[in-house]
Order: C-alpha cells, then sequence, then structure tokens
C-alpha cells in the first residue's frame, strides 16, 4: 500500500512538473504567412536544418513558423540570439509565449510537445525518484546500419562565373534584387536594373551582414537566398499596392501590420491592431504652395510627430523626421498641378528594423494619379474636427498660452513673466522658437528674442504723452489661447492712471478680458500703446470685480528695457486712426506666446 502511494505521489509530481513547465514554455516565432500552403512550405524548409521546427495556425488567421518550445524565455532568448548572428533566422524574428498559437499543422499529424525543451545541464541536474524497473530481456545485438553518404556541397562560384551567370538574368529578375537589397536597407536609388556602382555597393554591403566575401556580384545561391528572403518577408508584411482612388494616391502598404480604418478628409487611416502600433496616414487635399507650407508647420504640432528630428522644405515638397525615446515617424507631401498628395507613417522606436523596411517600400511606391483630391464633405465631420486640417490626429498642446507684442522690427517680443515661467519651449505663434532674454520679476515684464529674426507687420510705439482718462482704449490678445487663429480686439476705457491704492506705473482698465490676454498690448486710438495688459493676481484674500484690469505703464515698460539696453520706439503724435486701421494695426503687433513641457 505504502509503495502504491509513493508511486501515485511521484506520478503526481511528474504531471505536475510537466504542466508547470509547459506554462513556462517560449517560442522564437521566425515567419508568418497567410496561407497554409506557404506555411507548410517554410515549415519544411526551416525542418531540413531545425529539428525543433513547429507550425500553428495564428489567431491573426495567418500561419506562423516557430522553433521551440523552450523550457524558459532565456534559454529561447539565447537560442534566437544564436541563430540570428548566424543570420539562420529574420532579424525580425520574435519571443512568444504561444499565446496566439491555435491549431498545429507542422509536423503534420503530430501534436504540440506537452513539455518544452530544456538544457541539456538542466536535464542532468534533475533530480530523479528511484522507481524500481523491471529488468528487460536481453537484446538481439543488430549491427548498425551504414551511415547515408552525403552529397559533398557544390562549390561556390568565382566572381567571373558569378557575372556570367547575373548576365543571364532578365531586366525584371534584376530590378527584384534591386528591390529586395532596397528592402533589407542595403540600396536606396532607382529600381532601373542597372547594376551601376551603387547596386554594387549595396550587394558588396549585404555580402558583408551575411558573413560572406565582399565581391559586389551575387553569386547564384545568394540571389536566391536574398530573393527568397525578400519574399518570405513581404509575405509576413503583408505588402500589397493599394490604389486609393479617392486619395488619388497608389502606394505599397504592409496590410499584416496595418489595415484601413476610415476617412477624415484630408486623411486616410490605416491603424495597427493597437494604438501604439505602426500607423499610416495617407494625405490627399487641394493646394497651393502657401496650403503645403501651412500643412507643413501643422504637421509638427501633432503628438505623433516627435519634436526632435531633421526638416527640409522646398517649393514644391517637405520631409519631416521625427524621433523621442518612445515614437518615431516620418512626413512625406509634394504639391502639383493644385494638388497635395502625401503620407505619414509612425511606429515604435523598438520597432525600427520593420518600420525602416516598411519606410523603404511606401517611398519607392508612392504614386500620385488622378486630378481629384479628398473632398471635406465625403463624410460628416464636425466644424470643430475640421478646422486646421488636424481632423482624428491629437494635436500636441502647450500647458500655457499668453498674449504679447513685438517691440523692435527684428521680431523682439515683449510678454509677461507669468507666460514664460518653467518653460521646457517656448514659442512665437506656435511655430518659432525663441530664447528668454529679460525676466524682470519687479515689473512682470519678459522680453524673448526669436531664434531666427521676423519681420513683423507692425510693432510697438510706446505713448509717453499724459494720459487722457475716460478714453477708449483696446486690448489686441488671444482670449482664447490660440483656439483661434488670430487676436481677439477688447474695447474698454482708461478709468486712472495709478493703482486703488495710489500705485504708480500702473493703469486702471474698465475692460472685461480672458486669461489668455495678460500680455498683450493696450492701445488708445491713436494706435500708441498705452501698456502691457497684466495678468490678474492669483490668490490673496481679496478678489477684484469683473470689469477690473490693470496695465503696466508703458513709461515702466521703457525704463525697464532702457536698463536692459534694449531701444523702444515713442509713439508719434498722431491723430485718431480709422476702427479698421487701427485693427489692422494691433493685430500686427500681437503675438501668440505659448510655453511648452
Amino acid at each position: 500500500m505504502m509503495r502504491a502511494k509513493f508511486g501515485l505521489l511521484v506520478g503526481f509530481l511528474v504531471i505536475w512538473a510537466g504542466l508547470a513547465a509547459a506554462q513556462e514554455q517560449s517560442w522564437v516565432q521566425v515567419e508568418a504567412h497567410p496561407t497554409l500552403a506557404e506555411g507548410e512550405a517554410r515549415a519544411r524548409a526551416y525542418a531540413a536544418a531545425f529539428p525543433d521546427v513547429a507550425g500553428f495556425r495564428l489567431g491573426s488567421r495567418w500561419y506562423g513558423v516557430a522553433l521551440g518550445p523552450y523550457a524558459s524565455r532565456d534559454i529561447a532568448e539565447a537560442r534566437m540570439t544564436e541563430l540570428r548572428r548566424e543570420n539562420l533566422i529574420p532579424r525580425d524574428s520574435y519571443l512568444t509565449g504561444g499565446e496566439n498559437f491555435r491549431e498545429q499543422f507542422w509536423p503534420v499529424g503530430v501534436e504540440a510537445p506537452a513539455t518544452p525543451v530544456a538544457e541539456p545541464e538542466a536535464i542532468a541536474e534533475a533530480p530523479l525518484a528511484e522507481v524500481p524497473i523491471p529488468e528487460a530481456a536481453p537484446e538481439a545485438t543488430v549491427a548498425p546500419e551504414p551511415a547515408p553518404m552525403e552529397p559533398a556541397p557544390e562549390a561556390e562560384e568565382t566572381p567571373a562565373e558569378a557575372r556570367r551567370s547575373e548576365a543571364q538574368l532578365t531586366r525584371e529578375d534584376r530590378e527584384d534584387l534591386q528591390r529586395a537589397l532596397a528592402f533589407e536597407g542595403f540600396y536606396t536609388s532607382a529600381i532601373d536594373g542597372a547594376f551601376g556602382p551603387g547596386t554594387r555597393n549595396s550587394m558588396a554591403a549585404w555580402q558583408t551582414a551575411m558573413g560572406l566575401e565582399a565581391t559586389g556580384i551575387l553569386t547564384t545561391s545568394q540571389r536566391a537566398l536574398l530573393v527568397a528572403n525578400w519574399q518570405a518577408d513581404l509575405a509576413a508584411y503583408g505588402f500589397a499596392s493599394v490604389t486609393e482612388t479617392e486619395a488619388g494616391i497608389e502606394i505599397d502598404l504592409p496590410l499584416g501590420l496595418v489595415a484601413f480604418d476610415h476617412y477624415e478628409p484630408p486623411f486616410v487611416h490605416f491603424n495597427g491592431p493597437t494604438p501604439e502600433a505602426m500607423r499610416v496616414i495617407l494625405i490627399s487635399q487641394p493646394g497651393d504652395r502657401a496650403s503645403l507650407y501651412g500643412l507643413y508647420d501643422i504637421l509638427q504640432t501633432l503628438a505623433i510627430i516627435p519634436e526632435t528630428g531633421e526638416r527640409s522644405r522646398s517649393e514644391r515638397s517637405f520631409a519631416i523626421n521625427g524621433a523621442d525615446a518612445a515614437t518615431a515617424s516620418y512626413a512625406y507631401a509634394e504639391l502639383s498641378q493644385g494638388l497635395i498628395k502625401g503620407y505619414i507613417l509612425t511606429w515604435p522606436t523598438s520597432d525600427a528594423d520593420r518600420a525602416g523596411r516598411v519606410l523603404a517600400a511606401m517611398k519607392s511606391s508612392f504614386r500620385a494619379f488622378g486630378s481629384r483630391a479628398l473632398d471635406p464633405g465625403m463624410v460628416a465631420i464636425s466644424d470643430t474636427t475640421r478646422r486646421g486640417l488636424l481632423a482624428g490626429l491629437e494635436v500636441r498642446r502647450p500647458k500655457l498660452s499668453r498674449s504679447g507684442f513685438y517691440i523692435d522690427g527684428s521680431g523682439r517680443v515683449l510678454t509677461t513673466t507669468q507666460a514664460v515661467a518653467q518653460c521646457g519651449r517656448i514659442t512665437l505663434d506656435g511655430v518659432t522658437d525663441a530664447t528668454l532674454t529679460l525676466s524682470d520679476e519687479a515689473s512682470g515684464l519678459a522680453v524673448l528674442t526669436p531664434m531666427k529674426p521676423l519681420s513683423p507687420l507692425a510693432f510697438a510705439g510706446l505713448q509717453i504723452a499724459p494720459d487722457r482718462l475716460g478714453a477708449e482704449v483696446a486690448v489686441a490678445g488671444y482670449s482664447y489661447e490660440g483656439t483661434l487663429p488670430a487676436p481677439v480686439m477688447t474695447y474698454g476705457t482708461l478709468e486712472d492712471t495709478t493703482g486703488l491704492n495710489g500705485e504708480a506705473g500702473v493703469k486702471r482698465l474698465a475692460i472685461a478680458t480672458l486669461p489668455g490676454d495678460a500680455g498683450g498690448p493696450v492701445i488708445d486710438g491713436t494706435g500708441a500703446v498705452l501698456g502691457l495688459l497684466a495678468p490678474r493676481a492669483a490668490g490673496g484674500t481679496r478678489v477684484l470685480p469683473e470689469g477690473v484690469e490693470f496695465a503696466t505703464a508703458s513709461a515702466v515698460i521703457a525704463d525697464v528695457l532702457a536698463r536692459a539696453g534694449i531701444a523702444s520706439s515713442e509713439a508719434p503724435a498722431a491723430g485718431a486712426m480709422a476702427p479698421e486701421d487701427l485693427t489692422r494695426r494691433a493685430m500686427g503687433m500681437t503675438v501668440l506666446v505659448s510655453c511648452w513641457e
């Protein structure tokens, strides 16, 4: 009875250990294919080289080829690293626990292993229960079969032989070799079938990466390997030529990684399975050069396009590279015959290898055709969503925006210290980067200098002459902190030239403003600047009624600038301006000041 109980216990422990090991198993998935026939063909090819090949139908209805299972993720990772280093499996192979595996199709008729493969050392060290084993009858000695003779490997072609066999290739074969080299990241020139210095250099680079002699002339077997790997990768990525009739764009897209999601003019969205995955956006809109330049500026405000990275713009096209620790992107657009067409690719930085191949395919295949672009009326979009051509995309927003105004012809801007406190980056009108060159806490004034000179439509002329109480004044400011594309004019009256307790250098206004107006110019009917609208004091035990605001007087502004060595302009004596001229002058000098993290 004790022996029976002991045997049951040992059996239970063995079963439990097997189940626990199965739960920890890891695989190296090397390929995935859209059809069973392709999956079986690739599994058969791998099985000729590896003893632990398995094939499973995936949850995505593709057919995956994997190596394993291995007893732990560490073992699987070591195996994957070794095979990648020897160029025996694709570089984009990855580890998986098999959660996405469904029915097994390879080996044919064989179930998935119940327990994972362990390292030999781990097996040797595992404790074994002593179970009595009956003595077996001696077996008859059988002479071992002679080992089959393996054929001698074929000798590799010499460069001269490789060049002769290369001469027999068709133009299409030669172009396919260039496409394969481009897909692998070694070739960046035109696909023309001509093997010039650029193609030869890329062939040599591919040979070096594969650990081969870099002759720059591919042998027959090397050409076959390059093209086979390329076609296998194309199948895994699901590349297909997409003709987007509504947008007038033809382009190769990785439909195994992204799928059409929706239209939101001027964009066509192709999304991955998760928000963080690779994403493609096609661009199609009517426009001119100004529209192209505006799109260039607008795209750089999107959250999907990081702020760091190379940018370039010409009269007919632009390209934007963006990259940070988490995300990378590439945007391209071109102008032709009144139409702007292009594309955006975004990806996690951890997916750089695959993204490089996808981007190479998109660049080489992109073609704008026809005379139509996306019609903004083809889908129902609210005016708010349509505004700024940013439908469906999250715009990167500053943590704070206030107003300011130009004080000279080079584009220096006066604003409040509150607007630029603790900013990682400061921009003018959301586009031009600026640096903080003066911060005077006593007066609450700050001066910003653009990183590139600007030519403002107007700049402030400070009013130094005596003020006239009760005169009508106006504040130009970005009341809604950049939500509207231009400043808002708010009108009121000058109530006093001192503070409530008689403080000098302060002007009291009867006017209703919003926080975004702070820093904007206060002007009189002649267009002269009486002062800078001060922000409302935060905290305190007294709250001023609505309609009571204060401005830092123009005399204080002139004094602070003079002490910093910055010249200011005095407004000339002049009569009242026509309302439209006054508005034009005020809006020409007013700037949106944005503070970013």
